[in-house]
């Protein structure tokens, strides 16, 4: 029975009722000795208690999709198959634009929110540079289908989740397709494809979206294999000039780490709470070492880069969660880069979904003009209620170490 699948919503829900009747049906009812009947009575409650305890764990995972099946709540899964040294480039040595095409085969995604506006499907991906054998969802826009654009290559977006944390987030939780199916329609946003792999590939860690030989070729998987099933299944734009990369707390580290690491393969990224130093979620495979810290922190990329990427950065988040990272990656920024933070009060939420969810809006407008895809129209392509103040916030050592990378393990604990 699925994790995120109704029927199991279904029978917690009948669990938690009968838990709680049988109390009151045979609490007074019980025979036998006392002992016996304690240790009976002990046992009802302690089930009531599991079954609400349970109840509980399935609405919030259902509603922030954190975990997409059995596997990842049990720590048992693992997507990679092998994770050979590839070298600083990622690829091995491989001429990717010279590999056999990849042709997949893509069906119906299930689960919350997949079969709206037009409806989600998935593929089973064996990567072949990576290693990685995982899942990647994928959403068509309105236009793809109709006969005026049966010639046209789309820009794509690929959306990055949290940690732990399902790509399915993008389309259940955050309902970006849902959000994006009238303005695309309208023209006030680019039709772009949305394509969400799992970031998830090992039990019990965040990869980081690093290579690690011997263990995970997270960022090739989501820089290479993934853009080239992409482009060879759809009519997709080329990189780096029709790609964008977004994502949300670890998965907007990832998104940012991405396209300041690999200008060649994205042209814009997009980070939510996210943060620079890899030791910012106590999990990361990618703070194991100084070393993988240093090669995994986009400001330490982007401090030290001979020449400054062609790239695009927004990057949103509270004073403590997202801006100052912000606000360091601006401060080291030279053209042809630009930095756009944009910093949000207290009062428009946590770390959660609800602060995330009504941002896709403001940050589908930017990438639109951003990409050169049009002019979006309307409003103003900031975050809703977003500014940026005039001069950093100094909002504690903790967290200006992390937007710049010297924070220590200790003192790196985020918010749930």
């Amino acid at each position: 029975m699925s994790l995120t699948g109704t029927p199991f919503l279904y029978l917690t829900v009948v669990l938690s009722v009968v838990a709680l009747i049988l109390p009151l049906v045979l609490w007074s009812r019980m025979r036998g000795p006392r002992p016996l009947r304690a240790v009976a009575r002990v046992l009802m409650l302690l089930f009531a208690q599991g079954t609400a305890v349970t109840l509980v764990f399935v609405l919030v995972n259902n509603q922030n999709n954190l975990y997409d099946n059995w596997a990842d709540l049990l720590g048992t899964g693992n997507h990679v198959q092998q994770a050979a040294d590839l070298g600083r480039d990622g690829t091995g040595g491989i001429a990717v634009k010279q590999l056999p095409k990849v042709r997949q085969a893509f069906s119906a995604a299930q689960g919350p929110g997949m079969r709206a506006a037009g409806g989600v499907r998935v593929t089973q991906l064996r990567g072949r540079v990576s290693g990685v054998n995982a899942e990647v969802y994928v959403w068509l826009p309105p236009q793809y289908g109709e006969p005026a654009y049966r010639h046209t290559r789309f820009p794509v977006v690929e959306l990055l989740p949290g940690y732990p944390g399902s790509a399915k987030a993008w389309f259940g939780s955050m309902k970006t397709h849902e959000q994006l199916l009238p303005l695309m329609r309208s023209g006030q946003v680019a039709p772009f494809i949305l394509v969400a792999p799992r970031t998830n590939l090992l039990a019990g860690v965040d990869t980081g979206c690093a290579n690690v030989p011997g263990q995970v070729n997270a960022d090739t998987w989501l820089s290479i294999d993934v853009p080239k099933m992409v482009t060879d299944n759809f009519r997709a734009q080329p990189a780096p000039q029709g790609w964008a990369v977004a994502g949300y707390s670890a998965g907007a580290h990832c998104a940012v780490k991405l396209a300041v690491a690999h200008p060649d393969r994205y042209r814009a990224a997009v980070s939510m709470s996210g943060y620079n130093d890899p030791i910012g979620e106590r999990n990361s495979l990618a703070a194991q070492t100084p070393a993988l810290r240093a090669a995994n922190n986009p400001y330490l990329l982007l401090r030290k880069a001979a020449e400054p990427p062609r790239i695009a950065l927004y990057l949103s988040g509270e004073s403590g969660d997202g801006y100052q990272a912000g606000m360091a990656l601006e401060s080291v920024a030279k053209a042809p880069t630009t930095v756009r933070v944009v910093f949000l009060p207290r009062s428009a939420g946590g770390h959660t979904m609800a602060l995330w969810r009504p941002q896709v809006d403001g940050v589908f407008r930017w990438l639109t003009l951003q990409m050169g895809q049009s002019h979006a129209k309307g409003r103003d392509t900031s975050v809703a209620g977003g500014t940026t103040p005039p001069s950093p916030s100094t909002g504690g050592s903790t967290h200006a170490a992390l937007a710049s990378g010297t924070a220590s393990r200790a003192g790196a604990a985020r918010k749930p």
